[in-house]
This record gives C-alpha cells, sequence and structure tokens, in this order.
C-alpha cells in the first residue's frame, strides 16, 4: 500500500498531541500527521485564530503543501469536525486536491442548528466545570494554576471561533465516502443527529458507535485506529 498522510484535527482545547497515541496502532503505509492549532504546544507562541474563516485559510495552506505529492485523508473530533467540512469546501473552491476519505467524529453536521449555552461567553470558573464535567479536563489537573489558566485561553478562543460560526443550512455534497464515529452517550452530539452527515456525499457513508460520551476516543483508541487502517486499505 502506498503511503498516505492522515491530518488530524483536535477538539475544542485540543492539541496535536490528543492523536499521538495513534502512532502504535496505524499501519506502516499510514503517516499521522496531527494538525497543531495556534496558541499551544508547539504553537504556543501564535496568536488563537479569530474565525472560522480564518482557521480554515491557514490549515488549507498546510494540507496543500504537505499533499502535492501524496494522498491523504482527514480526521475531525468535535470542533475538529465542523473545521474539517469547512476545510474540505475550501479546497473544493480552490481546486485542490481532495482528500480520499473522511471521518467525522463527535459533532453533528452544520446543517443542524442548536442552541448551545455560548461556552465563550462564560466565566473562567463556568468554562473550565464545563469541560471537566464533559471529560475534557481531569479533575485532578485543577489544582494546577498555570495549566487551568491555559486551558481557559485555549477554550475560550476555540469556541469563539466554532459558537460565531453557527450553522450553515446549505448542504455541500462531495465526492468522497465518509466514516461517521459516535459516543453513544455523547450529549453534544446524539447519534440521531450525527446521521445526517450522510448528506454530505456523492459516495458511501459508514457509521461507527462506541461506548462512551463525548470523549470516548480517549479510551477507544485502538478500535477507532483499526477502523481506520481498515477503511484506508480498502480505498487503495
Amino acid at each position: 500500500m502506498e503511503e498516505i498522510k492522515l491530518f488530524c484535527l483536535p477538539y475544542a482545547g485540543g492539541s496535536a498531541d490528543v492523536y499521538a497515541r495513534w502512532r502504535n496502532y496505524l499501519n506502516s503505509s499510514i503517516k499521522l500527521c496531527p494538525i497543531e492549532l495556534p496558541g499551544r504546544s508547539k504553537r504556543a507562541k501564535d496568536p488563537f485564530y479569530k474565525s472560522m474563516g480564518e482557521a480554515v485559510e491557514d490549515i488549507a495552506s498546510i494540507v496543500e503543501n504537505e499533499t502535492r505529492d501524496s494522498e491523504y485523508a482527514v480526521f475531525g473530533h468535535s470542533m475538529g469536525s465542523i473545521i474539517t467540512y469547512e476545510l474540505i469546501c475550501r479546497l473544493y473552491e480552490k481546486g485542490l486536491k481532495l482528500p480520499r476519505h473522511v471521518f467525522f467524529s463527535g459533532r453533528y453536521p452544520p446543517c443542524i442548528e442548536k442552541q448551545g449555552k455560548n461556552m465563550h461567553l462564560l466565566s473562567d470558573d463556568g468554562l473550565i466545570q464545563e469541560a471537566v464535567s464533559l471529560g475534557g479536563i481531569p479533575e485532578k489537573l485543577l489544582k494546577y494554576t498555570r495549566l487551568v489558566e491555559n486551558a481557559v485561553n485555549t477554550l475560550r478562543a476555540d469556541y469563539t471561533i466554532l459558537e460565531t460560526y453557527g450553522h450553515n443550512p446549505d448542504i455541500q455534497k462531495f465526492d468522497i465516502n465518509i466514516s461517521v464515529l459516535s459516543g453513544t452517550n455523547d450529549e453534544l452530539a446524539a447519534i440521531e443527529d450525527m446521521k445526517y452527515w450522510e448528506q454530505y456525499t456523492e459516495k458511501s457513508c459508514t457509521f461507527y458507535n462506541f461506548d462512551g460520551g463525548h470523549f470516548y476516543i480517549h479510551n477507544n483508541a485502538e478500535a477507532i485506529v483499526e477502523i481506520i487502517n481498515n477503511t484506508l486499505a480498502a480505498t487503495e
């Protein structure tokens, strides 16, 4: 099997590091390329994105430069799923190479409009409490003041671009096979809402459900990667 790059986009508050474990399970022909967003880890000194449009333009340039001579796929979880969709729209508009396969995880498609809590407007304490309740931040880490401060800033920036993006009733269909992954107890992305992703492709749409809530990906890494391995092997 020829090498294929797997670009991974994180959830709100997350970094490229959340996908590091996947290297232990990926086939040797799949090169893990987690995309680091600004304001964290290796891009800690870069300013946060101010809008979804800015995020998509930046990430599109990264993907374009990295895929001139290689095939690729994209995996996005939660906020990463919305960025992934808008990324594909942008690449299509620019006439650039599209991914061989796309994996949407933990987020319903943008055609669905929901009234949320406007997380980016919550107080620092409120934002942290929500993150802890969803399982995004382990409660044992709250004693580390600097870590909490960084988490608040990152979460607020990410929720700002996600919540000001809102929803997009226009469904752009692509000639790409997609996979949709869900946690059976995900309160933010119900399985019945995730089914609407099938409207976004002219090709096949396959659904996978895992035990767990919104952050099911942390406890199911090996099983998720097995799906990715098998799926990409079948696309040769």
